[in-house]
């Protein structure tokens, strides 16, 4: 299972470890930020305001950048990235911690351009530099990175609150946090490759370019689970703070757990992805994934017994490696299925209709828990959607399938 990753090349291996100390960065705010901001006086649907300007920025820019990149060379990017996340990171806890909603919401939009900035190039940066024989790894281990970031970030968090939780008190932690993602600066002036920059016949500009029938057929899961993840991901640390009653060490604990589960998984996406194919690897783990959200949300109607809290964490740890193992399938079975002509562009719009479905998934949160609306009914509405992604996900593997054995018999 391990044995090929020995085999990538370094600079795309130096290139993640990059990419990993800015996503320290993005695990330390979902872990922590929400129940920080409650504790400071911010209500659900204020936490819910500020957090959709982050996935604003990222629909904003992400179209357009997917088109400027092509023909041209990502390694700039990663810069822009390594400068500007941490500083603006460190801009939004100023902004937050004042209470001053200008400064918080445009220095949340532009941090959540900043991270785009990789997460659109990533892909392409690894389908065009990575040999046919390690892209699956790639892909997998660059997916990984959220998932070690998270473990680090959670034990770090954990452990010095538990020393002192005076000092290292929710601001200090995020504070020290930002400050270490500088680091990706460093380790970025060891990646040594010679880019290959694929050559375009005609402008970069020309929508025409494209597959758009099966960019669209692509996206068409990614859009409906992306929407329904909004309404979760972002917001699960307030179910457990407000339902269950666990604090942001408790939860960062739990969420470092929980990340070493679903980093094996991602790196076994490669074994399980030749072993049973994406029909079986995709649909029956998202399915299971599926069951074990609506599990956990039961648990809103019986949190007054003390084992409740156990159940909504078992689900909690069962669901995240199973829905995130598909991750880099996704990835890569969208990848090969529009091919090389439509890849930047199809990144662009992956991250694009995430972070934009997760704006619009906000703004639906805000005003659901604005009406009263209880967190295990949103919980349910993310399930049917997933539910829906999921079953056309199958649909786009049979289609891929065929037409992939009538290119090879061709």
């Amino acid at each position: 299972m391990f044995k090929r990753y020995k085999t990538l090349e370094r600079p795309i291996l130096t290139l993640i470890i990059a990419e990993l100390f800015l996503q320290l960065i993005n695990a330390a705010f979902m872990l922590v930020l929400n129940i920080y901001m409650t504790k400071i006086g911010y209500t659900d649907p204020e936490i819910a305001s500020v957090i959709s300007y982050r996935f604003l920025g990222v629909m904003l820019i992400a179209f357009p950048l997917g088109l400027f990149i092509k023909g041209r060379k990502l390694m700039p990017f990663f810069y822009v990235s390594a400068i500007c996340g941490p500083a603006l990171g460190l801009l939004t806890l100023y902004g937050i911690d004042n209470h001053l909603p200008f400064i918080t919401n445009i220095s949340v939009l532009l941090w959540g351009i900043s991270l785009t900035c990789v997460q659109v190039v990533m892909l392409p940066f690894i389908m065009r530099n990575a040999k046919i024989e390690t892209q699956s790894e790639a892909i997998s281990l660059n997916y990984a990175t959220w998932s070690i970031s998270t473990i680090i970030t959670g034990f770090m968090i954990f452990s010095f609150s538990w020393i002192n939780p005076v000092l290292f008190d929710e601001k200090f932690l995020l504070q020290l946090v930002s400050v270490l993602g500088f680091c990706s600066i460093i380790v970025l002036f060891f990646v040594k490759i010679k880019e290959t920059v694929p050559v375009s016949e005609s402008s970069r500009y020309d929508l025409k370019d494209f597959d758009w029938s099966l960019i669209v057929r692509s996206m068409v899961p990614v859009l409906i689970i992306a929407v329904g993840a909004g309404l979760t991901i972002p917001f699960i640390n307030l179910f457990f703070f407000n339902i269950h009653g666990l604090d942001f060490n408790e939860f960062s604990f739990l969420g470092s757990i929980t990340a070493c589960l679903v980093a094996f998984a991602a790196i076994g996406v490669p074994y399980v992805k030749r072993r049973f194919g994406y029909k079986v690897a995709i649909t029956v783990g998202q399915t299971m994934a599926v069951l074990a959200l609506i599990l956990l949300a039961t648990t809103e109607f019986y949190s007054n017994y003390n084992w409740a809290i156990y159940i909504a964490i078992a689900c909690y740890m069962l669901r995240q490696p199973l829905m995130n193992m598909a991750g880099p399938m996704t990835s890569e079975l969208t990848m090969n299925y529009v091919g090389k002509r439509n890849q930047e562009m199809t990144s662009s719009l992956i991250a694009s209709i995430w972070s934009g479905s997760w704006f619009f998934s906000s703004q639906i949160f805000r005003y659901f828990r604005a009406e009263g609306l209880n967190y295990s009914t949103i919980f349910f509405i993310t399930a049917a959607l997933y539910s829906v992604g999921v079953i056309w996900y199958y649909f786009l593997i049979v289609d891929y399938e065929h037409r992939k054995m009538i290119i090879e018999k061709s």
